[in-house]
């Protein structure tokens, strides 16, 4: 019987398999199969639907290898929510499917490469050859990746090939399940001897003459009593025994060792009762399930430190208590941390957590258990968790909604996570609740319009009083040489005076590093990347100077290799330099940093922000990971310390961007007592979205930014799609690129921006080209992005367009 198999593969459309002996076609729907493609490779594809059309006349399909799963693992709400985000962010099914699923459960054939012992050389071999043979003296079969590892080869599947027409090695394609499950080894009475108290009790007698396994079979019955088993480490820790003593019982029958499955991901909590709801916060609570009478998505626009947690605990509860599960998204895997902690004390072990930095196995033990148990109600994630095979969702809350980083960049689907909730919502018919202090503009227009409820939380929990900002004249203070550092006077003060209270602070840089770059100062050499446009970014405690976007590393030359001059100089700012700038004026002082450098390993969030809630880091400084979700009640203070960074940014979004970010980061302070201080550093004290941020004027921001959008044409009262076209050679990245905009302008007219290079247009050695499309809210949206699709085709058929890679970012951010 023919069906429609989706692969995890950039490929349009489906591939059609025979998968033979099927009885109820109906029940295959949702599992994988494992089916050959081209001459060598397998893959794990998921049987999308029964194919019903006729095939054209000549078209053999081939027959699938096995299938793999006994039940579904794609339900058919999962397949309407991957065909809705491959039709809106103009991708393909295979595209969507390599992002759902977890990486077990995506399976494919990997070649593996023997030595023939028979082949005898009939002339000299290279020296990669020899060493690719050497390697395989052993007899042992090894994939390529792993040669190329233990030769220090890069490229060897030319030799290879070669090797392999020569007859001197042997290749094959086999696929392996990566998944295992976690075991425990556990003890029980063997066969012969449960619920038999006689031969027991003639054992016993027996073993009168060996008392230690006397005395381990006796303690084993006592801490069986109940449960009839025990874990092997368990047994041998309460009684004291050996190894050796309880190897002498299994070897004689009278004790069994088995394997028992185990959940890599259980934790045993003590739950509590939720907290109470202040006036406010019951208020609001109140008004959102009101809204929810007629809107399935409503906007929680609450001030930083309002409480909204606690709101979306109650929401749950009610969710839960209705039988229906509730998906609880975070842009951030930090702010996962303190939230697991929060939930967990309330919903214990009915509580999932999902996101990139579990292992595949534990990823893989979430989705199993939300596909064939009960056992999450709440799930807390980020946009991943959308792709999850949720039976009842109830609700979806989207926290700090407005944060970029729920939009996914590369590689494709370039999906929005918020928009993705809302789509998954209507699937189940749920509600969508979206929180925030600064909302996004476009969701801040649909409540205003209507398309949205709207619920506001104005005052912060316990009537604290919002953080009182200060903005610092860098350039002034610079000039009356009242900096020190990177630290204006007033800045040090206040840091000094809070710590010496035992208080805590917050330093905010948004840019990771000890600094941008390195410059010569007698030739103005800058060190660039070998593969993109730009300067490497100096990493002093690494010894190296690294590129933030294909990894590009060096070490820290001594001297200018240009002039050969040692006067080389770090230029601006990044959170390494104000650590150390820290440690140096506050040398009594606890320091932590918080980025990307130092979150790499499983559980350094968890460490950083663990050590900062008990107050044994003073100071941490960090970059947008810290200006968003997170709760210290012994923060006082946060020191923005060049906002520039953000308030200059070359988008439309700029000032959104700008206000969202020092909003944000400004919460962090005053959360528990004492009002907060917030003290923002800049060489531009008078622009005006550090006016609207002191005065905590959202309203002001929004009438603003709105305004402007609707003159300009930029969204809520356009939708974007940005082509970006890729080459490795300049002249044919340009070519393609001149070639698709004079299709696109016959198309779309003045619609179609002329061809424009991005900021950094080289990476990873592709230059980059990029084409804007603005199309009304009110033109058909489908119908431009089937245009524009059909004109990509076409350019993709010319000479250059068949090496060129190209793409649409819909709603770029």
């Amino acid at each position: 019987m023919l069906f429609d198999v989706i692969l995890p593969l950039a490929i349009e459309g489906v591939f059609t398999y025979n998968i033979p002996d099927v009885v109820e076609p109906k029940s295959l729907i949702g599992m994988r199969v494992l089916v050959p493609l081209g001459a060598h490779k397998q893959f794990a594809g998921i049987v999308w639907r029964r194919h019903t059309d006729a095939l054209p006349e000549g078209i053999t399909v081939k027959d699938s290898i096995c299938m793999l799963d006994e039940r579904p693992v794609v339900t058919q709400v999962q397949f309407s929510l991957w065909e809705w985000v491959a039709s809106y962010y103009m991708c393909t099914l295979g595209e969507v499917m390599k992002a759902a699923l977890p990486a077990p459960l995506k399976l494919e054939s990997e070649t593996h490469v023997r030595l023939n012992e028979e082949f005898v050389a009939d002339k000299p071999l290279s020296d990669t050859a020899q060493k690719i043979l050497e390697l395989l003296l052993d007899r042992k079969e090894r994939t390529i990746d792993e040669i190329g590892k233990k030769a220090g080869l890069r490229s060897i599947l030319p030799t290879l090939r070669r090797l392999q027409e020569s007859g001197a090695v042997l290749l094959g394609e086999q696929t392996e399940d990566r998944y295992r499950a976690k075991t425990e080894k556990w003890v029980r009475l063997s066969d012969g001897y449960r619920d038999n108290e006689g031969a027991l009790q003639l054992i016993l007698n027996a073993l009168q003459r060996a008392q230690r396994q006397h005395e381990l079979l006796v303690s084993f019955l006592h801490y069986t009593e109940d449960t009839g088993a025990i874990r092997r480490e368990e047994l041998l820790s309460l009684t004291s025994s050996n190894a050796a003593t309880l190897k002498s019982l299994t070897d004689k029958g009278i004790l069994t060792i088995e394997d028992r499955e185990v959940d890599r991901l259980y934790r045993a909590v003590a739950t509590q009762e939720k907290k109470e709801l202040n006036i406010y916060q019951r208020e609001a609570f109140n008004e959102i399930k009101k809204q929810f009478a007629d809107k399935d998505t409503v906007l929680l626009h609450g001030v930083t430190g309002s409480g909204k947690t606690e709101i979306y605990i109650h929401l749950i509860e009610e969710v839960i208590a209705a039988g229906k599960q509730v998906l609880y998204l975070v842009p951030e895997i930090a702010l996962t941390t303190q939230l697991t902690e929060r939930l967990q004390s309330v919903f214990g072990e009915r509580l999932g957590v999902y996101h990139s930095r579990f292992s595949d196995a534990e990823r893989m033990e979430t989705y199993r258990n939300l596909a064939e148990t009960d056992k999450y109600s709440v799930v807390l994630g980020v946009r991943s968790s959308l792709f999850l095979p949720f039976k009842n969702l109830g609700m979806v809350i989207v926290d700090e909604e407005q944060d970029d980083s729920y939009k996914q960049q590369d590689p494709a689907p370039r999906y929005h996570a918020r928009n993705g909730a809302i789509v998954l919502a209507h699937l189940f018919g749920a509600k969508t609740l979206l929180g925030t202090a600064t909302p996004a503009v476009e969701s801040y227009y649909n409540a205003q319009t209507g398309r949205y409820g709207l619920v506001k939380l104005e005052h912060r929990h316990a009537d604290l009083q919002m953080p009182h900002i200060r903005i610092i004249d860098t350039k002034l203070q610079y000039h009356r040489k009242q900096m020190q550092g990177h630290f204006a006077d007033e800045v040090i003060d206040r840091i000094t005076n809070e710590i010496g209270k035992n208080k805590q602070v917050i330093v905010f840089q948004n840019r990771r590093g000890y600094a941008p770059w390195l410059e010569c100062k007698q030739c103005a050499w800058v060190p660039k990347c070998a593969n993109c446009d730009v300067s490497l970014t100096l990493h002093r405690r690494q010894g190296t100077l690294v590129c933030h976007y294909c990894g590009y590393t060096i070490p820290i030359p001594s001297v200018c290799p240009v002039c050969k001059q040692p006067s080389l100089k770090d230029i601006g700012l990044g959170t390494e330099k104000v650590e150390d700038e820290l440690q140096q004026l506050f040398p009594t002082a606890r320091v932590s940093r918080m980025d990307q450098d130092t979150t790499r390993s499983k559980n350094a969030y968890q460490r950083l922000i663990n050590d900062f809630a008990s107050h044994k880091t003073d100071i941490l400084v960090g970059t947008q990971m810290v200006s968003k979700g997170l709760h210290f009640d012994e923060v006082s203070t946060v020191a923005v310390l060049n906002a520039d960074t953000v308030l200059n940014q070359p988008d439309y979004r700029s000032a959104e961007n700008a206000y969202q970010m020092l909003e944000q980061v400004s919460g962090r302070a005053g959360r528990k007592g004492q009002q907060g201080e917030v003290l923002i550093q800049t060489s531009n004290p008078a622009n005006e979205v550090l006016k609207q941020v002191a005065s905590h004027d959202y309203e002001a921001l929004y009438n603003e930014q709105i305004s402007e959008r609707e003159a300009f044409k930029y969204p809520p009262f356009t939708r974007l799609l940005v082509v970006t076209i890729r080459h490795r050679d300049i002249q044919k990245a340009d070519s393609v690129a001149a070639l698709l905009q004079s299709q696109l302008q016959e198309v779309f007219g003045r619609r179609c921006s002329r061809v424009t290079m991005p900021l950094v247009s080289r990476v990873q050695n592709q230059h980059i080209r990029q084409i804007l499309l603005k199309i009304g809210v009110r033109e058909p949206w489908q119908a431009a992005k089937d245009m524009l699709a059909e004109q990509i085709r076409r350019v993709k058929k010319s000479a250059d367009g068949k090496s060129a890679t190209i793409y649409t970012d819909v709603d770029p951010i």
